[in-house]
């Protein structure tokens, strides 16, 4: 196997590391998720009377839901940052900052003024912090998913990424929990609460991610001098059509979640199809599922490939559009709760595991954070903005306007895996199991 291969692989069998620094990026990305997901819960149930009130509910729905799309618009921009520094200066380091600055940012908006009290400020206070919000979430996801991905075992990449995928589930159902009992103390303490309490979990992140080590292919890059002197420009001018095609695939995952579960509870809430208890319950029983789905699809991709797991999962995306909505129409909550679950931890889930691993190994190890960072990024402008445009389609097709953006993206996912390579072949497992076999065991059983 050439050198070349070794790096961008990795230690055949992983480090003696590769389990504690998975747990350790994934519950830095379930902090991360939990600051930022709780926005978005903030923003469909609260956000519109405390910072756009005088208007009718539609339309402050449609601010709260801009002032959301801004922090995913700043994250193209915290990709590039941070996947700058995380090819310069190294995976971790990007981790611990990232983190730091989500903290501050999220605990702030725990401590905002409303409307109510300086009128205007209120809401450009919110923008402000949210943009903060959305350049650290932007740098965090490539550092935590390279080193989690650069310390596996070759055999096992989907796995271990997927642990670290599977902190997005960990932080939605935490934050939904919270929502769950703060929604008992009143509208403005019911969001303040969230927010305020991510604090702790802030500090607990802080300890654990300072123990974990760099990754090795950072060092071997490193060590051999082959760190590039600008590497946004070198992936760009190298891999643009992974990059691309990296955000076709993105779209579908995140702009897709973007409509099935954080427009869809406004839905549900707007069109008194559920209240907000049912709906934080529906939420919290997708989310503990899609803890094992997200580490499941991983998984799957190790034994059968990155792109037959997101083919299928779009196609099956696609025909679930219409269905979705039909479900919960019928006002039932067993079928608001199993269409929540199943557009949770099938359409969405599935296209997160298959991710960890996939993104990285289309990219050159020197330039890895920058390509994927900016790939992964790049498409969360067109998520944040999805549930304001999903509620003007919403205002002028009814139901059936979302379910058919819904479908688009799920299509757009799918021509993006029918144009990628594979990288988890037949032919790449195979190298892997002759080279696990033959290579010496760096790894305890």
């Amino acid at each position: 196997m050439s050198n070349e291969a070794l790096q961008l692989r990795g230690p055949v069998h992983g480090t003696p590391d590769a389990r504690r620094v998975a747990i350790g990026s994934s519950v830095g990305a379930v902090i991360e998720t939990y600051d930022f997901i709780g926005f978005g819960t903030a923003a469909a149930l609260y956000f519109g009377h405390a910072f756009f009130p005088g208007s009718d509910p539609v339309t402050g729905t449609l601010a709260s839901f801009a002032t959301l799309g801004v922090g995913f618009a700043a994250r193209p921009l915290g990709g590039i940052i941070g996947g700058h520094l995380g090819d310069k200066v190294g995976r971790k380091p990007v981790l611990v900052a990232s983190l730091i600055l989500m903290g501050l940012a999220t605990f702030a908006i725990g401590l905002l003024p409303t409307y109510a009290a300086v009128g205007l400020l209120a809401p450009a206070l919110l923008v402000t912090v949210r943009i903060v919000q959305g350049l650290a979430f932007g740098a965090e996801w490539g550092g935590a998913i390279l080193m989690s991905y650069e310390h596996a075992p070759w055999k096992a990449k989907g796995k271990f990424t997927g642990i670290v995928q599977a902190g997005f589930p960990v932080g939605l159902l935490l934050a939904n929990l919270v929502f769950l009992f703060s929604v008992q103390l009143g509208n403005e303490w019911a969001w303040r609460i969230p927010f305020l309490a991510s604090i702790l979990l802030v500090i607990v992140g802080l300890i654990i991610r300072s123990k974990v080590p760099e990754s090795p292919v950072f060092e071997e890059v490193k060590e051999r001098g082959t760190i590039s002197e600008a590497p946004i420009a070198a992936v760009i001018r190298s891999d643009w059509r992974n990059i691309v095609r990296g955000i076709g695939l993105r779209i579908a995952e995140t702009a897709g979640y973007a409509v099935s579960i954080t427009y869809m509870i406004s839905y549900l809430n707007s069109t008194h199809l559920a209240d907000k208890t049912q709906t934080l319950v529906a939420l919290c029983i997708a989310s503990a599922i899609g803890i094992v789905a997200t580490t499941s699809w991983g998984a799957l991709t190790d034994r059968i490939g990155r792109r037959p797991v997101y083919i299928w999962s779009c196609a099956f995306a696609a025909l679930f559009a219409v269905p979705m909505f039909l479900l919960v129409n019928t006002g039932l909550f067993f079928f608001i709760i199993a269409t929540i679950v199943i557009s949770y931890a099938v359409c969405q889930n599935s296209l997160a595991g298959a991710q960890g691993a996939w993104f990285p190994e289309l990219f050159r190890a020197n330039t890895r954070a920058s390509g994927a960072s900016l790939a992964y990024q790049i498409s969360a402008m067109v998520s944040g903005f999805t549930p304001f445009i999903t509620t003007l389609l919403f205002i002028a097709l009814g139901w059936m306007g979302p379910a058919l953006l819904f479908a688009a993206y799920a299509l757009i996912g799918l021509w993006a895996a029918l144009a990628t390579k594979e990288t988890w072949g037949p032919a790449e497992r195979r190298l892997a199991h002759e080279a696990t076999a033959s290579a010496p065991v760096d790894i305890p059983a």
